[in-house]
């Protein structure tokens, strides 16, 4: 069975306040670093998944990205998918 290679990237909303990049653009100035304008924080999921085909691989990882690894209400999420191997 194949194995897909997912890359699932979240951030948040840009109405959602992002209390820690708002801390870490604060921090750079004081590192020295001045001119940062805007710094948001998000995450990036990677995972492998075994699927029989693409387009099962895409609705299982859709499902996961919607529902477990991004809040729908205050994220947005958008995935990269390949084969893996």
């Amino acid at each position: 069975m194949p194995v897909f290679h997912a890359r699932v990237q979240v951030s948040l909303r840009p109405s959602v306040l992002d209390p820690a990049g708002e801390a870490t653009r604060a921090a750079a100035g004081r590192l020295g670093v001045h001119g940062v304008q805007r710094l948001r924080i998000g995450k990036a999921i990677e995972l492998d998944l075994e699927a029989p085909d693409r387009a099962t691989a895409e609705a299982q990882l859709h499902l996961l990205s919607d529902r477990l690894l991004a809040n729908p209400v205050i994220e947005n999420w958008t995935l990269e998918i390949s084969e893996a191997g």
